[in-house]
């Protein structure tokens, strides 16, 4: 053929139809994707509660059908065998089936990495005689000897696994870390490594922890995500599964922003203060306090005169909306230049 092939918009829609759900709401048939969390978030127990779900038709976390249950298959990259057969039995347990009875396989080989050949011809051996429709590997880190961070590394691995979904038809779930620190990205842009990773998924979940809870996000390419969902760890005796709490988690309370927190040193002053008096209540670096004074004195909330600064008549019960448009560079990062633009002439005043 010497042109690509079309159809008409219209017609698109008439094929389009809802997905399949291997567990409904949470994952779809036959979808890729990935799970990620922080350490210590229980992806591990999320991971094995699905496995048990669509090996024996229960609902997923004691709430989410599984409408196509199958085999199931898993690999435990990071935890001792006998740890993930006594968080098996406790999910069991909880969920009221029998273990012993699933068609829930592990493999249970020391090593199993995708960019080695000889470990993808067994990988695959293994999934044709099984017949799995969900494969879980956790954790990715475990699973490759790549740099995370170089799509050209990451991509062939993931395209290996969209192969093993189209062929074999199943579902793959892929346990992945979070980055340090990422709590204040998006859920899918704190994965570790490669965007490639976020792309790739049909179906992504995302763990944050908030204190004893967790909080559960879903992300799904072709259906609506529900809202966070409030998960705790329950132990029944001896054993733990995850289950869904009754009540939402409560946000994290929002640290006060650099110029709420400077107009909250002032309010508390309730007089002119200066640059010192600030930096020790609003425990700021003298530079970043310099730059938020700028801000609030550019938009008329705050006025700097011969006694130091202070709050304009009426300004203390007003909400704080200041420009986040960065400040032209001053001096040579030590605050010093800084505190002279600004009318202070103390040495002192220039520590940080």
């Amino acid at each position: 053929m010497n042109r690509f092939p079309v159809s008409r918009a219209g017609e698109l829609a008439e094929q389009s139809r809802p997905p399949e759900w291997l567990i409904e709401g949470l994952w779809a048939k036959e979808a890729v994707g990935i799970l990620g969390a922080q350490p210590k978030s229980c992806k591990t127990f999320l991971a094995l509660d699905m496995a048990v779900s669509v090996a024996s038709g229960s609902p997923c976390l004691r709430q989410f059908p599984v409408p196509s249950p199958g085999p199931a298959l898993i690999y435990p990259a990071e935890d001792a065998l006998g740890v993930i057969h006594q968080r098996l039995a406790g999910i069991c347990a909880a969920a009221a089936v029998d273990l012993k009875r699933l068609a829930l396989y592990v493999i249970t080989a020391p090593r199993l990495h995708l960019d080695c050949p000889e470990d993808r011809r067994k990988l695959q051996e293994t999934i044709r005689r099984i017949k799995p429709v969900l494969l879980v590997l956790d954790p990715f880190i475990r699973l490759h000897r790549i740099d995370e961070n170089a799509s050209n590394q990451v991509a062939p691995l993931l395209g290996y696994l969209r192969e093993l979904q189209r062929e074999f038809h199943l579902a793959v779930l892929l346990v992945h870390h979070t980055r340090k620190g990422g709590g204040s990205y998006r859920p899918g842009q704190a994965l570790r490594g490669s965007s490639d990773l976020h792309g790739w998924g049909d179906c992504n979940l995302y763990l944050r922890r908030h204190r004893a809870h967790l909080n559960l996000s879903v992300e799904h390419r072709a259906a609506a995500s529900p809202g966070d969902i409030p998960l705790e760890l329950v132990a029944n005796g001896s054993a733990l599964a995850l289950g869904v709490l009754s009540t939402p988690v409560p946000d994290e309370p929002q640290k006060p922003s650099a110029s709420q927190r400077v107009l909250d040193a002032l309010i508390e002053l309730n007089a002119p203060a200066t640059i010192q008096q600030l930096r020790k209540l609003s425990r700021m670096r003298t530079t970043t306090l310099c730059e938020t004074l700028k801000e609030l004195c550019k938009s008329g909330i705050v006025d700097q005169g011969s006694g130091g600064y202070r709050l304009l008549d009426g300004q203390d019960a007003l909400p704080v909306c200041v420009s986040p448009t960065p400040l032209e560079k001053l001096g040579n990062g030590n605050g010093k230049q800084l505190l002279i633009a600004f009318g202070e002439t103390q040495a002192g005043s220039a520590g940080t």
